[in-house]
């Protein structure tokens, strides 16, 4: 057993005096019930396995209490550490909820309830192994992530482990990487695995390249070190299959690579050949649709879908030509430029009766080609709602492809939240609403509009906020229309925003 004072061997606890607590009276009930908590807590925990839950009082004066320590310290240990971080707990915080990590020990009081309940809130303990950096961070990183994927499996599924697990795995030479992983046994399996993927998220960003780190949380904790630093006799080895120095996959890796080399080399050649027909086949397509918009768009004043999902003239949506749109931009000048993106450029217009609007000019080098035009157009025509912002108008002549919007004077929301002085021009209210505005564009896209459309880019860019900052869904070029009861579909050709894509879209093509 190894010999850990409870006191970290001179390392400050962390500890979580909550902010949006209140403090509660000396000696008041509250106070008497606390004290009373944190000596059944010290008392409890070593004789319990590690781990124990409890409440003292009754109504506005209950506190509720938790105290976990690690798995591979004995009782006399556990006991010791409960009682130092309760004594420093209640010397640190007068509020009626707080939390104090030492290294062997965590406990934990609150006013609510919070027992079998998971909430991840990451903290970082400070190690002197955080500022040492390792000499080759990149295959370092890729042996840690292998230990600590591992290790995180092991505690959350092997109940035997009793949510503990500890490891090692040989990184070079005669050098190891430790690692523990640990939750708090309230809580299931899967809420376990939760939380150490999210410590193991923050761990990655603080530490990766470091030769330790911590992070330390309300239901799990995880660490690793370039030492041995608990005292498990069950911790695992294990084996990470992908040195660079196996002489034996490497030989087996070339063998792979020189008998596949020529059935590769002979794929390509098959696809080369197909692609050069499809390229063919598509350049045909492409001036079969600029035929067909066109021939849609050739109403000298308006146009709208019909039920077959083609442009004819309406009355619903005027078509400008090229020379006014003209007039109204100052011919696109740059004084009257709003914005650019991936699909072109956005002006400030005024037209002859004194409306202002922007004008999306789709670039003619933008992916954004006929079919995304046109799309958008049969679209928006279509989707009438307050927080989706309203297309006018649209033009095109020659390789000009032209859509009018209605004018947004606060421009997009990543203007604000990017912007640190924009930023605090925005109280929570304002934020509140913006949220449920983009919620009901949605909900109107998704269930309540005559087409169910799925926008398949929203970002803050494509959210635009009128004079009251009304939030407006905008830019349609990507989006799909679903048949009324058809749910999940799948797409060869994943468009849209890295970042901003649902991972099974992003990967798979279903959304």
């Amino acid at each position: 057993q190894l010999a850990i004072p409870a006191s970290l061997s001179g390392v400050d606890p962390t500890i979580f005096c909550s902010p949006t607590a209140r403090n509660y009276t000396p000696n008041s009930q509250f106070e008497n019930n606390l004290k009373q908590l944190f000596e059944s807590l010290s008392s409890n925990t070593s004789i319990s396995g590690g781990f124990y839950n409890t409440t003292i009082g009754n109504n506005t004066d209950r506190v509720y209490g938790q105290a976990l320590c690690r798995g591979d310290v004995n009782s006399t240990v556990c006991r010791n550490c409960v009682y130092e971080a309760s004594q420093e707990l209640f010397k640190s915080c007068n509020t009626n909820d707080a939390m104090i990590w030492y290294e062997v020990c965590q406990v934990r009081y609150s006013f609510q309830m919070f027992f079998s309940l998971m909430v991840y809130i990451g903290n970082y303990p400070k190690q002197d192994s955080q500022e040492k950096r390792v000499s080759n961070p990149d295959s370092f990183s890729h042996v840690l992530i292998y230990l600590m994927k591992n290790l995180s499996d092991e505690a959350a599924f092997n109940p035997s482990k009793h949510m503990f697990a500890t490891g090692e795995v040989k990184f070079s030479g005669k050098k190891n990487i430790y690692g523990l992983q640990q939750c708090t046994r309230d809580i299931s399996e899967s809420n376990c695995k939760t939380c150490l993927v999210s410590a193991l998220g923050d761990l990655w960003a603080c530490c990766s390249s470091s030769q330790g780190g911590a992070i330390v949380g309300r239901n799990c904790n995880v660490r690793f070190e370039m030492f041995r630093f608990f005292d498990d006799m069950s911790s695992s080895l294990i084996i990470y299959p992908y040195f660079e120095g196996d002489k034996r996959k490497t030989l087996k890796v070339v063998v792979i690579c020189a008998s596949t080399f020529l059935l590769a080399f002979l794929i390509v050649c098959c696809n080369a050949h197909r692609q050069r027909k499809k390229g063919l086949e598509e350049l045909k397509d492409e001036e079969n649709s600029q035929h067909v918009l066109l021939h849609d768009l050739a109403s000298p004043t308006s146009v709208t879908i019909t039920e077959d999902r083609q442009l004819t003239s309406s009355e619903e949506l005027a078509f400008m030509d090229l020379a006014a749109i003209r007039v109204a931009t100052d011919d696109f000048s740059d004084s009257n430029k709003l914005g650019q993106g991936g699909f072109g450029t956005v002006y400030k217009g005024l037209l002859q009766n004194g409306k202002e609007v922007a004008v999306k000019r789709l670039s003619r080098k933008s992916w954004q080609g006929l079919e995304e035009f046109k799309n958008e157009v049969i679209l928006i025509a279509k989707l009438q709602h307050r927080n989706l912002v309203r297309l006018l108008a649209c033009g095109f002549e020659g390789e000009e492809k032209l859509l009018l919007y209605e004018f947004m004077p606060n421009k997009s929301l990543d203007t604000f939240i990017f912007d640190s002085e924009r930023r605090a021009e925005l109280n929570w209210k304002t934020y509140y609403n913006i949220i449920e505005g983009i919620a009901r564009g949605l909900l109107y896209l998704h269930e309540d509009s005559r087409l169910r459309v799925i926008h398949r880019d929203l970002k803050p860019s494509n959210v635009l906020l009128d004079h009251e900052m009304v939030a407006k869904i905008s830019d349609f070029g990507l989006a799909r229309i679903f048949c009324e009861r058809q749910n999940p579909t799948k797409t060869r050709r994943v468009v849209g925003t890295y970042g901003y894509m649902a991972p099974e879209y992003a990967m798979e093509g279903l959304f």
